[in-house]
C-alpha cells in the first residue's frame, strides 16, 4: 500500500512537473504488484502471513490484491502525463495521479483488512476518490454521471453500513469481545450463536448495499454513466477491480451468514439478483450505440455471472473467482484500448469509429481480442470459467437457470460480434489520421491478453492452488 501513497503524495507537491508525477507513479506502482504476487506465492506454498493489528491476508485477500495491483499498474503506465504529445493540462494530470493512486490504495485496504468496519470505510472511500475523477475533463454529462454515481453509491454503502451495525449489535448481545466484534474471523467463529432473524435482515441490507457498488441489478443504474464518462484508465480500474472488491465484501459477509443460517438463504437471494443482473446486462448490450457504454453493460453481465457462481457451492465459487480474474484482465485492457480509440476518433459512438483496423491496426487487433475474451471464446480464460459456471449450476440442481445463462451468453455474444465488426471494418471517417503513435503501449496492453490465453489453455498450478484456497475461505 506504500507505493500508491508515495505516488499520490509526489503528485500533490506543487513543484513536481506533470511528467515527474506520472513517472513516479509508473515506477512505484509495480512494487505493489510485486509485493502482492510475493504474498500470493507465500500463501499458495503453505506459508502463513502473520496478522498485524487489523490487517490479515488469506488466499482470497491475496487474489484480490494481485488483481488490484496489476490493473492499477496498467492504468499507471497508460495514464496522462507520459507522452510528450499529450496535451492534457497539468491540473488534469495532477488530479488523475493523486486520486487514481488513492483509489488503488483504498481498494487494497478493503481487501487486506480483517475488520469489516474498516473494510466498509475503505469501500466508501473508493466512491469518493473515483467520483472526483469521473468529471476530470469537465462536461455536463461527466458531472451528471459523477453526481449520480456519488449519490447512488453513497445510498448503497449506507445500507451496507446498516447491515454491518446489525451484525455488530447482534454479536455484542451474545456477550462476546466487543473490541473484536467486527473482525471477520471473530464473527465467523461466533456465527452459530447469532440470531437467525437478525442475520437475514443484515444480509438483505448488505446485499443491496455492496451489490450497488458491484453493479448488481436493479442497483446498477449508476454504472453505465460513470464508466462511460470516466477517463479510460479510471474506467479500467472501476470496471476491472472496483466491482470485484464490492463483490468480495459481499462474499465475506455471506461466509458469516452461511454459518448462522446455512447456505440456502443467501444462495437463493444471490441467485435472484444474479439472474436479474445477467438478463439486464446481456439484453442492454444489444441496443448500445457507444463502445464505452457497451463495455460498461458487459461489466454488469459479468458481475452477474460471478454472483451466480457464489451461490453454487465450492465449484461455483471457484468458477466465480476465476471469472473475476479473467474479467479484471480483459475488461481493464478493453477500456484502456477504448481510450486510444477515443483519442483518435474523438467520439464514443460506435458508428463514428468505423475502419479501426485501417486507422489503428494494432489497437484494433488488440481491441478485437479483448472483446473476444469478454465473449468467452477459447482460448481465453473466460471460456473456461463460463463453462465451469454452467456446470456448477447444473450440478447444484438448477438446470433451468444454467440454460437461461447460456441463452444470455449467446445474446451477448451475437450483440458484441455485431458491434465489433462495425468498428473494425470499413473506411475510417474523413480526416482520421492512420497509423499507431505508440508501439510501447500496444506491447503493454497485449500482455494481459497473453496471460488470459495462458490461463485458459493451461491453468498454472500456483494459480490453481490460490483459487482453490480462496474458495475454501468462503466454502470450506
Amino acid at each position: 500500500m506504500g507505493p500508491p501513497l508515495v505516488a499520490a503524495a509526489a503528485a500533490a507537491l506543487p513543484f513536481v512537473t506533470r511528467s515527474t508525477a506520472a513517472w513516479v507513479n509508473v515506477l512505484t506502482m509495480p512494487l505493489s504488484a510485486i509485493a502482492a504476487i510475493a504474498v500470493a506465492i507465500r500463501v499458495t506454498s503453505g506459508g502463513s502471513i502473520p496478522e498485524l493489528g487489523v490487517w490479515r491476508i488469506d488466499a482470497l485477500s491475496a487474489l484480490l490484491a494481485v488483481l488490484i495491483a496489476l490493473v492499477a499498474t496498467l492504468a499507471a503506465w497508460l495514464g496522462p502525463g507520459l507522452d510528450r504529445d499529450d496535451q492534457e493540462a497539468m491540473a488534469i494530470t495532477r488530479a488523475y495521479r493523486i486520486y487514481s493512486n488513492l483509489f488503488a490504495l483504498t481498494m487494497l485496504v478493503a481487501v487486506t483488512t480483517n475488520n469489516l468496519g474498516l473494510m466498509w470505510v475503505a469501500i466508501e472511500a473508493t466512491t469518493v476518490t473515483s467520483a472526483l475523477l469521473v468529471p476530470v475533463r469537465r462536461s455536463k454529462a461527466a458531472v451528471e454521471a459523477s453526481w449520480k454515481y456519488l449519490i447512488i453509491g453513497s445510498v448503497g454503502i449506507a445500507l451496507a453500513f446498516a447491515g454491518t451495525v446489525l451484525a455488530f449489535v447482534d454479536y455484542a448481545s451474545t456477550g462476546g469481545n466487543v473490541n473484536a466484534a467486527l473482525n471477520w474471523t471473530t464473527l465467523r467463529a461466533a456465527a452459530p450463536a447469532l440470531h437467525p432473524e437478525v442475520a437475514r435482515l443484515a444480509f438483505a441490507f448488505l446485499l443491496v448495499g455492496f451489490g450497488t457498488k458491484a453493479g448488481l441489478a436493479p442497483m446498477h443504474t449508476w454504472l453505465p454513466d460513470a464508466h462511460s464518462e470516466a477517463p479510460a484508465p479510471l474506467s479500467s480500474m472501476m470496471s476491472g477491480v472496483l466491482l470485484a472488491v464490492a463483490l468480495y465484501a459481499l462474499a465475506r459477509w455471506k461466509a458469516v451468514v452461511d454459518v448462522t443460517l446455512g447456505s440456502a438463504f443467501a444462495d437463493t437471494m444471490l441467485l435472484v439478483v444474479a439472474m436479474t443482473t445477467i438478463l439486464i446486462g446481456s439484453l442492454s448490450i444489444v441496443a448500445q450505440r457507444q463502445y464505452k457504454r457497451l463495455l460498461a453493460y458487459s461489466s454488469i453481465e459479468h458481475m452477474g455471472l460471478a454472483c451466480f457462481g457464489l451461490a453454487l457451492g465450492p465449484l461455483g465459487v471457484f468458477a466465480g473467482l476465476l471469472h473475476l480474474t479473467g474479467h479484471a484482465l480483459a475488461k481493464s485492457t478493453a477500456f484502456l484500448l477504448s481510450g486510444r480509440v477515443m483519442d483518435r476518433y474523438q467520439s464514443h459512438e460506435i458508428a463514428k469509429a468505423a475502419g479501426l483496423l485501417r486507422a489503428l491496426p494494432g489497437t484494433g487487433l488488440l481491441f478485437a481480442a479483448g472483446i473476444l475474451a469478454l465473449m468467452g471464446l477459447p482460448p481465453f480464460s473466460l471460456f473456461l470459467s463460463e463453462i465451469l459456471l454452467v456446470r456448477a449450476g447444473w450440478n447444484a440442481g438448477h438446470p433451468l437457470l444454467a440454460g437461461v445463462v447460456l441463452i444470455c451468453l449467446l445474446i451477448a455474444f451475437v450483440s458484441l460480434i455485431d458491434h465489433l465488426q462495425r468498428m473494425l471494418f470499413g473506411e475510417p471517417p474523413v480526416g482520421i489520421v492512420r497509423g499507431e503513435r505508440s508501439i510501447t503501449a500496444l506491447v503493454v496492453l497485449s500482455t494481459p491478453l497473453f496471460v488470459l490465453i495462458w490461463i485458459g489453455v493451461a491453468l498454472p498450478p500456483p494459480m490453481l492452488t490460490l483459487l482453490t484456497k480462496a474458495t475454501e475461505v468462503l466454502r470450506p
